[in-house]
């Protein structure tokens, strides 16, 4: 019997995935920009809505108990849209100046493309970060080695995460269909949802992920139970997020794509 139901995109996330280890250069800049607002947040809390586009996510800071009590206190009235687009144009200028510095590939990414290539997959990539953000990123991921086919923002689709716009417009340039023909992968929940709400697979990954929430140095100092401990803790929330696979690490991932394709090909037989 011939195969129809075969992976042919794979979609990325960059921070946290692809480049940045532990999306560390917004969760920084996130910081410094809210502390010199008068607010605290601590890392968990500014590492759960990541993922998202980041205007979304100073929304969702400051929608939050604690950042609705902290404004009212430094400030005696309500955030408006007019905060918001203050923080983010803060936001925005900052990282700008800082995030080449931070787009250095993952270990194993350079490689694992490479594999993926070879097999005749495309590579498409998504992210919350603007295209003025990403063209700080491209050219220094691309003199260290990787570069996907299409890079999709949400500025140019007017949608970010959980949204699948963004994923359907990779599908879009790089005529790839149907959704079921496309992994999405990533390092937050909001990556797993975008590619489930795509109706393509979506897998999680553990080591370097924001989801995770380690520094490379926290990551490689931390005791292996413990490291264990956060590791199970950050799968169950990609599992309930809907990931179709959650893998340790990015080198992992041909493997997890051929495990998708044995899963059709089982499908596809039984319904024969």
């Amino acid at each position: 019997m011939n195969r129809t139901a075969v992976i042919k995109l794979v979609v990325f996330d960059w921070a946290g995935t692809t480049v940045d280890y532990g999306s560390s250069a917004p969760s920084e800049v996130f910081d410094r920009v809210f502390t010199r607002a008068g607010l605290y947040f601590t890392r968990e809390e500014i590492s759960r809505p990541m993922g998202m586009e980041k205007k979304a996510h100073i929304r969702e800071l400051l929608a939050s108990e604690s950042g609705n009590r902290q404004w009212l206190e430094a400030y005696g009235a309500p955030w408006t849209e007019a905060d918001v687009e203050q923080l983010y144009q803060e936001f925005e200028d900052t990282l700008c100046q800082v995030v080449a510095e931070y787009s250095t590939p993952l270990p194993g990414v350079v490689e694992t493309v490479r594999r993926l290539r070879e097999q005749g997959l495309k590579i498409g990539s998504t992210t919350g970060y603007t295209s003025q953000m990403m063209e700080q990123v491209l050219p220094r991921a691309k003199s260290l080695g990787y570069e996907a086919d299409c890079v999709v923002t949400p500025d140019i689709t007017g949608a970010s995460r959980p949204t699948p716009f963004m994923l359907y417009e990779c599908m879009r340039r790089l005529n790839v269909y149907p959704p079921a023909a496309v992994v999405k992968v990533g390092d937050t929940v909001v990556d797993i949802q975008e590619g489930k709400n795509a109706g393509a697979w979506s897998v999680g990954i553990l080591t370097g992920s924001n989801l995770l929430g380690l520094t490379q140095a926290e990551y490689q100092a931390m005791p292996l139970e413990e490291l264990e401990r956060r590791k199970q803790k950050a799968a169950e929330r990609y599992m309930e997020a809907g990931a179709d696979l959650v893998i340790d690490a990015i080198r992992d991932l041909p493997d997890a794509v051929s495990a998708i394709n044995r899963r059709m090909a089982e499908k596809e037989a039984a319904a024969c």
